[in-house]
């Protein structure tokens, strides 16, 4: 009896891209497309009232407050706005990524904290 020897098959990267790719997608009732780019952007006075007021809106865990120059100078003087976008993008701390706003684009996170920095 011979000994037989299993030879893995080489694929380069584009066949195993091929083989991998998905090949339908899935709609849930209610969620908004990713490519609905249709839709006007929502103000960031609209983002943080339906999203970001929750937690903003009185300190909830240390979350700065909106228009408050004591809770956010220090966090733009150390990071900067972008820095505090990444922040709100990735989260920090107790929130989340994206805060509560799963279906915001980076522009409207953005426009938020725009909003809630406004004035200082």
């Amino acid at each position: 009896m011979g000994v037989t020897t299993a030879h893995a098959q080489e694929m380069t990267d584009e066949a195993i891209k091929e083989r991998i790719k998905p090949y339908g997608s899935l709609n849930v009732a209610g969620a908004q497309a990713a490519d609905a780019g249709a839709a006007a952007a929502r103000s960031g006075e609209d983002v943080y009232n339906g999203a970001c007021v929750a937690c903003h809106g009185s300190g909830v865990l240390g979350a700065p407050r909106v228009h408050n120059a004591e809770d956010w100078q220090p966090r733009l003087d150390e990071r900067g706005l972008d820095g505090v976008w990444n922040n709100a993008l990735n989260g920090l701390n107790a929130m989340p990524p994206r805060g509560t706003c799963g279906n915001c684009s980076d522009d409207e996170i953005k426009a938020a904290i725009e909003y809630m920095v406004e004035g200082i």
